[in-house]
């Protein structure tokens, strides 16, 4: 076991990467990790598996039993009141993720399968039955909380070198023209050097591992990014303040997100431009959003 060094030690507590197949397709699972670290602030690597909604629910449901604080790091909109278009936050969020030459999924009720009433991430939310208050999930000495994360938005963050015009790294194998097996060593290696600059040496480890596969495919991809989602998820609980940021809000739709010098800006400004809320943690000033409980709508 490994001693975690962060900025805000942790105890008894588990977080939860879940990289999530949206419409749950039996042939295409999700992918699910988690980071343990135990009273005496020991830290553990559970490494990522293929999950479906009901496989990461009882995942989540038989390792948490065990912590005084529980987080699961979902890429997938968990709050979407809106019918049709796209949630605001996903318009900040395409300001970056467009200009690194990626792009943003719109979330909105008609889209059958992802975020119609019968849904399976409702169901998976009202089971998991964790709290979406991303400013208690940060702080709290115990309690159940999810939150919204993104790994394309948080890469730019991670990576400078991802941050620049039409520089996102193209490490989905499923897409054969687009790409890049050196595209996809540089996302492993960023897992790797964010992990171990959070005191989770066996995510590290795990990594270095997965960066040197020389075929990867698309589950390998979906472990990776249940990986950073699980990253993402320290980072907001117990890494520096000022390298994570909450947009929006938990009424009409939310992320949080690691920032860096080169995409906090970009952000700021698209949210400004569009009303939208954001919440730097260094802020005491910031607007202080409602919580909701992840029930099915």
């Amino acid at each position: 076991m490994d001693q975690i060094d962060l900025v805000t030690p942790q105890r008894s507590t588990v977080i939860f990467g879940f990289d999530s197949a949206w419409t749950d397709a039996p042939r295409a699972p999700g992918a699910i990790c988690a980071i343990t670290v135990e009273d005496r602030g020991d830290v553990r690597f559970h490494e990522p598996r293929l999950a479906s909604f009901a496989q990461a629910r009882a995942f989540i449901d038989g390792l948490r039993k065990g912590f005084a604080v529980s987080l699961v790091a979902l890429d997938q909109p968990t709050v979407v009141p809106n019918a049709t278009g796209s949630r605001p936050v996903d318009k900040v969020a395409a300001s970056l993720v467009s200009f690194v030459g990626g792009g943003v999924q719109p979330a909105n009720r008609s889209k059958t399968g992802m975020f119609c009433d019968d849904a399976p991430i409702w169901a998976f939310l009202s089971a998991v039955d964790a709290t979406q208050d991303p400013l208690r999930a940060r702080t709290a000495s115990a309690g159940h909380f999810v939150i919204e994360v993104f790994p394309a938005l948080a890469l730019p963050a991670l990576e400078d070198g991802f941050a620049g015009r039409l520089r996102a790294p193209k490490y989905n194998p499923q897409n054969r023209k687009k790409f890049r097996l050196e595209d996809w060593q540089a996302v492993a290696g960023v897992v790797a050097r964010s992990a171990e600059r959070l005191g989770v040496q066996g995510l590290a480890d795990w990594a270095r591992h997965v960066q040197a596969v020389g075929q990867p495919r698309k589950s390998d991809q979906d472990r990776l990014d249940a990986a950073l989602c699980a990253l993402i998820g320290l980072g907001w609980r117990a890494g520096p303040a000022a390298r994570s940021a909450m947009l929006g809000d938990v009424d009409h739709g939310y992320m949080v997100t690691p920032i860096s010098d080169a995409t906090w800006p970009r952000l700021q400004r698209a949210a400004l431009r569009r009303a939208v809320p954001t919440l730097h943690v260094l802020d005491p000033q910031g607007p202080c959003q409602p919580s909701i409980n992840t029930k099915a709508p």
